[in-house]
């Protein structure tokens, strides 16, 4: 018997199937140790066979097995196969999104730590069999009760060694060595059954169905309820679930809210855990211990078998499109499993995703509408300031009139309020007013961000660090102009106005720590009056019934962007945000402040509106040509050496110019600097192609084919399909 086996080399040169001599026990999945040239590497078996192409004198023997069961399931399998047709990566590249980093090279173990089984035995009679001054031991037979157990290194710690060891030796204590678990620590919430709406039931009724369903509701509307009730369908049922959530900083939230409603079997996945714990939440899955999956977007790949429900939750969010290799999109890895398990597939937004959206309207997927909130309270009403007036009225802070007066009555009544700013740090960049010179990153084609706290200018691209100025390094002018304002900045000033009122921020650089995202939440849920700033971080999924105030600091932010998608970014950012306040008894207001009033976003969103938004949308989409009537196709050059990069380019380009000749179904075709040209000293260079639905599907591959001709050592070539941004 013969195995055909995948080495864990990630060079395109060895991502191939090799031929090796099977164990006796060898099966398809399993994790090996090959000889491969002159050292012994490991690898995964993705098929048996009865013979060879290969000479047999030249194939060499697996090595060993290297755990007891394969730990690639079939599905897994499959879905690799699917994912190298409609990925184009390598195989290697999706074997490893199958396997925790811990367990690949054996670099984590399962944890083993002692116990102390303490025997039935009367107290009274073990004391007699002590000395009078062995202390400890009188002490630690005071501390322990028969049929107990305790951690051997706690008693240890706590009465010495000696002690414990004497204990054992009398044949007080049994020794044993167990596996335990390293279990993320996650806050613990009670939970509150709730009943469903009418509006509810009918929907929970229709998503059993194994089809693509998309619940359309407004921000409070119980969609988290319908999907915890499917979740407890599916366990009565005997199936399994996966639940997905855009942010890690949700993440915590969910799980407390899940393993409130389901105990010990929900697990966790997501790539801010340590090794260990991933691991060990891993391993859970695997053995079916744990059989609901809660995480971000690598959970989409947990081992759970026999799946009976899979849910994106905010599924129009960015995050689920992965921007590094290996590239992949969850829907449409979750649409593979689902199929697998003729099961549903259930997206979940207030502001779907226009092609997902879309999707729906024309049938694909299955859509379910929810335009009321579950407590039948009004949404809050949006105020939209105009900025420019604040100006022309004398008011140059970054705060409104109306909104310094809403903060003040949310404080004096006790209230929390949320400030979104979508940007980080204190100021956006650095520029001399005398010769316009700009402080950049040595590294990237990036401009510095000033960090106050740090007293440093940073790069958000590769996180390099600069000491802050006071003079221009051009023409030592000190007139020295700070950018646009971030969430440090924003909670600075909040911090002047409103002494003495506790003010936090959640925002990348504040959330380092693995529990600082749950540690903030937490704070700013227990404190009153509050107020929250942040980034996006806040604008999704969070629900704390004392927020009655929104602000949104600078709500043209993401519209300035040159992408398609910036009025629909814009529109889910401001909505989502919008959604934290009055989502309990109390009454939320939202003050958007913007130099652009007239917006069609802004009047849309203030209605809550959208279906308008939608309608408007698709309409200038199916004019231009953009997604969902057409592909958008990257093909990004990156490498130290700029002239082969331009070279790379400048090739391919004339391969594209080739296939256009001829083709129609090719509607856009360039070459350009990348918008952010340099990145940790690599130049960046792009062709975007746009291609009609039916031109995708017949000239994908071909696209594919001319870019492989250029993957090189010294230049990266990757390839986009509808981008995240073009940056």
């Amino acid at each position: 018997m013969f195995a055909e086996v995948i080495v864990d080399i990630k060079t395109s040169q060895v991502d191939k199937v090799f031929d090796y001599f099977a164990l006796e026990n060898t099966k398809v999945g399993h994790r090996v140790m090959v000889p491969f040239g002159n050292r012994t590497i490991e690898g995964y078996v993705i098929g048996l066979k009865e013979t060879t192409a290969y000479p047999i004198e030249k194939v060499k023997k697996i090595s060993r097995i290297l755990d007891e069961e394969p730990l690639i399931l079939p599905e897994m399998l499959e879905l690799s196969d699917y994912m190298i047709k409609n990925n184009h990566l390598k195989r290697v590249d999706t074997l490893r999104l199958f396997l925790p980093s811990g367990i690949r090279k054996e670099k984590v173990k399962p944890l083993l730590k002692e116990y102390v089984y303490v025997l039935d035995f009367e107290k009274d009679e073990a004391r007699k069999k002590l000395r009078a001054n062995s202390k400890k031991q009188l002490e630690m037979l005071d501390y322990i009760e028969p049929n107990n157990s305790y951690l051997k290194s706690d008693l240890n710690k706590k009465f010495g060694s000696l002690a414990v060891d004497k204990f054992v030796e009398m044949g007080f204590f049994e020794v044993k060595t167990e596996r335990v678990l390293r279990n993320p620590q996650t806050k613990q919430k009670e939970d509150k059954t709730v009943e469903l709406n009418d509006a509810q039931k009918d929907i929970l009724e229709k998503v059993k169905e194994p089809a693509t369903h998309l619940i359309f509701g407004v921000t409070g509307s119980g969609k988290t309820e319908i999907y915890m009730h499917s979740i407890k369908r599916c366990l009565d049922e005997g199936k399994n679930a996966i639940m997905l959530v855009p942010e890690i900083g949700l993440t915590p939230q969910v799980v407390s809210l899940f393993k409130a409603r389901f105990g010990s079997i929900v697990a966790i996945l997501h790539s801010g855990l340590s090794m260990g714990e991933r691991f060990d939440e891993w391993q859970r899955i695997y053995s079916g211990e744990a059989r609901i999956v809660v995480g971000a977007r690598s959970a989409i790949f947990a081992p759970l078998k026999n799946i009976g429900i899979i849910i994106i939750d905010e599924e129009h969010d960015d995050s689920y499109r992965s921007e590094s290799n290996p590239r992949f999109y969850t829907h449409d890895i979750a649409k593979f499993r689902a199929h697998y398990n003729n099961c549903p597939l259930v997206l979940g937004s207030a502001t779907p995703n226009i092609d997902t959206y879309y999707r729906a309207k024309n049938g694909e997927y299955r859509l379910h509408t929810l335009l009321k909130r579950a407590n039948n309270k009004e949404m809050p009403k949006v105020e939209v300031v105009d900025m420019r007036q604040e100006m022309l009225a004398g008011n140059n802070n970054m705060f409104s009139r109306r909104l310094q007066m809403d903060l003040n009555d949310c404080i004096k009544a006790n209230n929390q309020a949320m400030l979104f700013c979508n940007r980080r740090g204190f100021a956006s960049y650095m520029i001399c007013k005398s010769c316009g010179w700009v402080a950049k990153c040595d590294d990237c084609d990036a401009t510095l961000v000033y960090h106050k706290e740090d007293d440093l200018l940073k790069c958000h691209f590769c996180s390099r660090r600069y000491k802050t100025i006071t003079n221009c390094p051009k023409c030592d002018s000190k007139y020295i102009k700070m950018g646009v304002l971030g969430t440090e900045r924003v909670a600075d000033e909040l911090k002047k106005l409103f002494p003495g009122v506790k003010v936090l921020r959640m925002d990348f650089d504040t959330t380092q720590n693995k529990s600082s995202h749950a540690n903030i939440l937490e704070e700013f849920a227990n404190t009153k009056p509050c107020i929250l700033v942040g980034t996006q971080m806040i604008a999704k999924g969070h629900d704390f019934p004392n927020v009655t105030l929104v602000g949104i600091v600078d709500a043209d932010m993401s519209l300035h962007y040159s992408d398609f998608r910036s009025a629909e970014r814009t529109f889910d950012l401001l909505t989502q945000v919008a959604g934290r306040a009055g989502r309990a008894e109390k009454i939320g207001k939202i003050v958007l402040q913007t130099y652009m009033p007239k917006h069609y976003v802004y009047r849309f969103m203030a209605n809550y509106d959208y279906k308008s938004f939608f309608e408007r949308e698709i309409n200038v989409r199916e004019v231009s040509k953009f997604p969902p009537f057409a592909y958008i196709v990257r093909v990004l050059f990156s490498g130290e050496n700029l002239e082969d990069v331009q070279v790379a380019t400048a090739h391919a380009l004339n391969e594209f110019n080739l296939l256009c000749e001829d083709n129609k179904d090719i509607l856009y075709c360039r070459a350009m600097k990348s918008p952010v040209s340099k990145i940790q000293n690599k130049y960046r260079y792009q062709i975007l192609l746009r291609l009609t639905n039916f031109g995708f599907t017949n000239l994908i591959d071909k696209v594919y084919n001319i870019c492989d001709k250029y993957q090189k050592q010294g230049v990266s070539v990757f390839v986009e399909i509808n981008p995240n941004n073009l940056s």
